[in-house]
Formats: structure tokens, sequence, C-alpha cells
């Protein structure tokens, strides 16, 4: 097959193939199916551990790591309940040595990280670090990862073309693999980030955790994004000036899913070191 014809049919894959719905109902692109992208986001997460290690980066605050293992374990626990694909999930977090970036991510298959910066500069509450990880967990849990990688290979028509032309099936698997690496940087979508909102706010409440604590989280977010330098959550988290508002809508018809506010029990989660 010839380049040009090679690429002309990669477009046509992009555009057809790889349909997939999320938890809220959306319609999303799928190039690379969800068990695809939790075996490549292994090795992307393994490999930034390593270098993280190397440079001496992970935390070992035995403080620090009960609080967030207990909270992070708290919202894994129902996260299984509602999504039992994830019960095999290998469920981790790094804790990353860094006070300057305010963060934290959730891949494909549970392996998530937070930087210190969060609590540094946001001094925040178990409520507002609920809400984070929730956040960051529902991406995770609508495959966000693999949908994020997905658009990472459809902007490189070449890889997939000489993909499709070659019949190369390792051809593909090497862009899975740098799609995954690029995924751990590649914004969510506006759509994207909303549903996470959604969700990581049904979980964190189901964990035990105060709905309201969303709004006091993002106002204290774009107190710190006020200044010359964003804090890098902002730069990857797209937030629409409606955000607050959205999430205080739903506060009160999602305190309807845990009234009294009973913590949940904590599923077990590795601390990184």
């Amino acid at each position: 097959m010839k380049p040009l014809a090679a690429l002309c049919l990669a477009a046509t894959v992009v555009a057809v193939s790889g349909c997939a719905t999320s938890p809220t109902g959306r319609s999303q692109l799928m190039l690379i199916s969800p068990e695809s992208a939790i075996v490549e986001s292994k090795k992307a997460y393994l490999s930034t551990m390593s270098d993280l290690d190397k440079k001496d980066k992970l935390i070992d605050d035995p403080k620090m790591a009960d609080r967030v293992a207990t909270i992070t374990g708290r919202l894994v626990t129902e996260a299984v309940a509602l999504y039992p694909q994830s019960a095999n999930w290998e469920w981790s977090v790094a804790i990353v040595d860094d006070p300057e970036t305010v963060n934290a991510w959730c891949m494909a298959g549970g392996r998530m990280a937070v930087y210190t910066g969060l609590f540094d500069q946001l001094k925040l509450s178990d409520d507002e670090f609920a809400q984070i990880m929730g956040h960051e967990i529902s991406h995770a849990l609508a495959n966000h990862t693999a949908e994020r990688m997905s658009r990472a290979i459809a902007t490189n028509l070449a890889v997939v073309g000489v993909a499709v032309a070659s019949d190369n099936h390792g051809i593909a698997l090497g862009g899975a693999a740098l799609a995954a690496k690029v995924a751990l940087e590649l914004p969510n979508s506006r759509t994207a980030e909303a549903e996470a909102d959604q969700i990581g706010l049904e979980l964190a409440t189901r964990a035990g955790y105060d709905p309201d604590a969303a709004v006091t989280l993002w106002e204290k977010m774009a107190k710190v994004g006020g200044g010359e330098r964003p804090p890098e959550f902002l730069s990857t988290h797209p937030a629409p000036e409606n955000r607050q508002a959205a999430l205080a809508s739903m506060g009160a018809e999602v305190r309807k899913l845990n009234p009294s506010g009973k913590l949940a029990a904590v599923h077990p989660v590795t601390i990184v070191r």
C-alpha cells in the first residue's frame, strides 16, 4: 500500500473505529482498549516512578502516607463496589516531594500520584483531599486514560498508517506505549473533566466525605491560580468559570447518597516508596 493511501485508510480507521460509552452515557473514541491502556499505563508509571526514585523524590513520611492511604482507600472501596472491574487493579499512590507542584493524577489500572504542593499550598482538609482523589480516580474508572491515548494516536496518523499498511501490530503497540507516556501530560477534554467532577463528587460522598468540600477546594485552587504561575493542576484540569457553581448545584442531591456521612471501609492501597 502506498503511503498516501495508508494515511487515508488510517484516517478512516480513526473516524470509524473504537466506540465506547462512558459511565454518564457519553460516546467515547477508543482506538486503544481499556485493558491495553492498563498494560501500557503500568509501563509508563513504573518508568516515571523509577525516575522519581533516582531523584529521591518519593516521600516516605508515615503520617502523610497513612493519611493518603486512608482517604484514598475509602474512595477505592466505593469505586470497587460501583465498578467491579476495578477490584483487581493495582491501587497505589506515589507521594512526590515537590512543594511547588499543585497536582495529582490517576492512570488506568488505579496507579496514582499526589504532589506535596497540594498540601503545602492549599492546606487541604480531609474532605477536600477526598474530592481531588475522587476526581482523579474517576478519570480511571471512566476510561479517560484510554481516551487520551486514543487522542494521542489519532494525532499521529503516520504511526497508525504504517501499522495499517504493514499489518504490523508491533508498530501499533509501540504507538500505544508512546501514547501511554504522553497521556500522563495530555489534558483531558472539558467534557471528561465535567464527567470526572460528577463521578468524583458522588464517589467522595459515598465514601463519607462532605460534598461541599468540592466548592471550597476550587475556591482555594482559584486563589492559588491567581498568581503569575498557575498550579499544574489548573493547566491539566481546565476550570470553566461555572465549575464551582456546577459542583455546588449537585451537592444537595449527591448528599442523599450518604446523608449520615458514614465513612467507608478502607481498601488496601499501596504507597509507593
